[in-house]
Parts: C-alpha cells; structure tokens; sequence
C-alpha cells in the first residue's frame, strides 16, 4: 500500500475509535495489526516490548476507570482495548514502511516541501551518529574522573553542539548536489499512488463503519 495513504488510514482508524465505545472493535482492530505485524517478521524483542509497554498505562486507566467512576467493566474495556488498538495499529503501519519511502511518498503524493521532506530524512540518519557522539562524549569524561548522567546537561550541550556543526555540512552537501528548494526534480525511485491503494483505504473505512454502525455504536 502507498505509504501516505497507509498513514493516513492509521490515522483516521485512530480518529474513529477515539469517540466510539465498541470494545470488541477496538480488539479486533489490535488483531489484525498484530497479524500485520507478525508478517512483517519483527524482532522478538520489539514484539515483547509492544505487548507489555502498553500494558501498564493500559490497566492504570481501567484501574481508575473501575475505582472512581460509575462507568462500568464495559468502559474500562474500551480503553484497555483502545490503547493496544492504537499501538498494534500504528506500529502495523510504521514496520511495514521504511522512513525513506514514507518521505519519499509524502512529498510526491502529498505535496510535502522538499526542504522539510530531505530535511527530516537528513536528521533522522543523523540519530544514530548522535547517540555514538552521546557515548563518545560519556566515555571521555569519565577517562577524565567526570561521570556524565543521562541528566546531566553538559551531556546534551555537547552533543547539541556536535549536531549544529553535522547540520551545517548536511546543508552544504544538498547544496553541492545540486538542491533547489521549488526547481523540478527527478527521482531515482518514484512512489507512485494505485487504484488499489484508494480501494483499500476506502474499503477499510468502510468496513470499518460497518461494523461499528452493526455492533448498534454506543
């Protein structure tokens, strides 16, 4: 599916559960993009990790839902289910779509400005180098006797430094090949939008009112 449009369902999936209160929807929702996601072969590690992290905001709101209000098992199972909706779902669409082909689609399908599509890329590529420039930086002071905290500011400071001085020859680098923030472009790989993909997005939603208009929306 077009990576813009495979957002924008999520999106919208997401929209609609937040004011319907169809628990059993919502459960199905997680389902099947926890099968999604399973096709996707993801590490075992992530998968653990989307099953539990939710897990404790997940009861705290029912805890408190069941505690402190008259609402009922009903409502407390439909933000218990909400959330994990919310996760299987968007991860369903973030795992199953590379950061490049999502820019890539957002500025020739959506129209995205070049300059925010190239810069958010550059400075997503640019995380990994920041997170060892963040170890370089612990490691040499604590050769130096000075241990660095994950809150200690002087950390950030430097590796904010380091940052402004990577942006600098980013800039310098799209400019020498050629960038021009409005002049035509070509592309090495074109993300192009199918009948199917506007079959599929209108058809889920559509499922999707189908079955929450059928289980009578509370």
């Amino acid at each position: 599916m077009n990576p813009s449009l495979k957002f924008l369902l999520a999106v919208l999936i997401a929209l609609e559960i937040s004011f319907t209160s169809v628990w059993t929807v919502n459960l199905a929702l997680a389902l099947m993009g926890l099968v999604i996601i399973l096709f996707s072969r993801p590490k075992l590690k992530r998968l653990v990790l989307l099953f539990f992290v939710p897990l404790i905001p997940a009861i705290a709101l029912a805890v408190a839902i069941l505690l402190q209000s008259n609402a009922g098992m009903h409502f407390a199972l439909v933000l218990f289910t909400r959330i994990y909706a919310y996760v299987f779902v968007g991860s369903a669409a973030t795992l199953t779509t590379s950061i490049s082909d999502l820019v890539m689609s957002l500025e020739q399908n959506a129209h995205v400005p070049s300059k925010f599509a190239y810069g958010f890329l550059g400075a997503f590529n640019l995380l990994p180098k920041i997170v060892s420039e963040v170890n370089i930086i612990r490691a040499a002071g604590n050769m130096r006797g000075q241990a660095l905290h994950f809150w200690s500011p002087q950390l950030y400071f430097k590796a904010i430094l380091a940052s402004l001085d990577w942006s600098e020859n980013l800039a310098e680098a799209i400019t020498s090949h050629g960038f021009s923030e409005g002049a035509p472009r070509t592309y090495f790989k074109q993300i192009r939008v199918r009948w199917w993909d506007w079959l599929i997005l209108f058809g889920s939603l559509a499922a999707l009112q189908f079955v929450l208009f059928g289980l009578h929306l509370q």
